[in-house]
């Protein structure tokens, strides 16, 4: 119990420094450590990093793949009831709303039940958000070191009442911004709103 709290209390905080920072941005302000900016980030560093995956179309890929492009991460899963059918809709929307700016980023989904969710079910699933959305999957070994670089938590759930080996998956719901190196920008929260989410974007992108 301790420990889930502790770790309730750590996504609070990463949340509500998501929020501020959004807010900041689509203001106008620079709060990640830019030129312009005398704070440092208290972020910078502390998520993402190398991972090898395959994507929804089968093919092997990392994050070099993704060079040059800002990348915009998620980690769900497919079965996923709460969150995904939330957030999924609002990246959609963003990208949608940046219009030729999207060009510039690369939205990535990323399962947290890599058992279920194979290449193919994948597929069918990121296609039904949006054209540019990549769905990545692998080894458990592979999703336990992505999730671990962006310090996404999951846990799998019983369902008892509903028939045996039925599972679900708890998992985090932050929304990473990276920039065309792979680096750390900015997080956002869980329910930011298209809109918002597209101002923050834009902000980097522009």
């Amino acid at each position: 119990m301790p420990g889930v709290v502790a770790r309730r209390s750590f996504l609070a905080g990463l949340a509500g420094f998501a929020v501020a920072s959004a807010q900041a941005q689509s203001q106008g302000g620079h709060v990640h450590g830019s030129a312009a900016s005398a704070t440092p980030d208290p972020l910078a560093g502390r998520f993402g990093g190398p991972f090898s995956l395959t994507d929804h179309t089968g093919k092997a890929v990392s994050d070099e793949a993704y060079r040059g492009r800002f990348m915009l991460v998620y980690f769900g899963f497919t079965r996923c009831t709460d969150t995904c059918p939330i957030d999924l809709p609002t990246i959609a929307q963003t990208l949608d709303a940046l219009a030729p700016l999207a060009e510039r980023v690369v939205p990535l989904f990323i399962t947290v039940d890599p058992a279920f969710d194979t290449p193919p079910v994948l597929a069918a699933y990121v296609a039904a958000f949006h054209p540019a959305l990549v769905g990545l999957t692998g080894s458990e070994a592979d999703i336990a070191a992505a999730a671990k670089a962006y310090k996404v938590h999951r846990r799998k759930l019983t369902q008892p009442h509903h028939g045996q080996g039925e599972y679900a998956v708890d998992h985090g719901s932050l929304t990473y911004l990276m920039d065309r190196r792979g680096r750390f920008l900015t997080l956002l929260p869980h329910n930011t709103g298209a809109q918002r989410m597209a101002a923050v974007l834009r902000s980097y992108l522009a």
